[in-house]
């Protein structure tokens, strides 16, 4: 079967195929033509090592995330998991338990932050539900940091992509907020954070 896109986006082409008899996911990262390519293909190479690290961590952690099966490295490929679920951004629209999938949605953030982890592209487009699972994908602007700030950022893009999409539904953001309190014990500190972001947006 040939490959399928899914996604082409500055970053990173994604295409779905079948990869020894399994449905994947294929993410190709892009070179750039504006970067010198012995950088490029260093920054390619490292950001893909990364990604696949980062999946594999949180998964440690009980976050749900696709499987990495493969790195190719020296074409800046991976090879994973192929996700059949409905994106946060609709369930959260659309469905009577929205509430509890915000809050669903929270427990797995706290979770990577309590653990160190920053996704770096927390929007509800890069969540997918499975059978009441939330699946986090797409970690190709995350990292590794203990740093409350860098939470913050985190959970305030999410709350910015809640706002945005959802603005009918203010209370999803509590919700959220909710869950995140109930797995991170420095949670609170965290959503200070958020906002004091809120506040310099404001006045700047």
């Amino acid at each position: 079967m040939g490959n399928t896109m899914i996604k082409r986006g500055a970053e990173a082409t994604i295409t779905r195929g079948e990869w020894h008899g399994r449905d994947v996911v294929f993410k190709k990262r892009s070179p750039k033509s504006y970067r010198v390519e012995s950088l490029d293909m260093m920054l390619r190479t490292s950001r893909t090592k990364k990604e696949a690290s980062l999946l594999s961590e949180a998964k440690q952690y009980g976050i749900a995330t696709p499987i990495v099966y493969d790195i190719d490295v020296s074409n800046f490929i991976m090879v994973m998991e192929y996700i059949d679920g409905d994106l946060a951004k609709i369930l959260l629209q659309d469905l009577d338990d929205r509430y509890e999938l915000a809050e669903t949605i929270g427990r797995s953030v706290g979770l990577l932050h309590k653990n160190d982890i920053i996704h770096g592209d927390l929007t509800t487009s890069n969540i997918i539900f499975r059978d009441g699972t939330a699946y986090f994908i797409d970690f190709g602007l995350g990292e590794k940091s203990c740093e409350p700030e860098k939470k913050g950022v985190d959970l305030h893009l999410l709350k910015e992509a809640i706002d945005s999409a959802h603005s009918e539904f203010p209370e999803l953001f509590d919700s959220i907020s909710k869950g995140y309190l109930g797995v991170y014990e420095d949670g609170q500190k965290i959503l200070a954070i958020v906002k004091n972001i809120e506040k310099r947006g404001r006045y700047s």
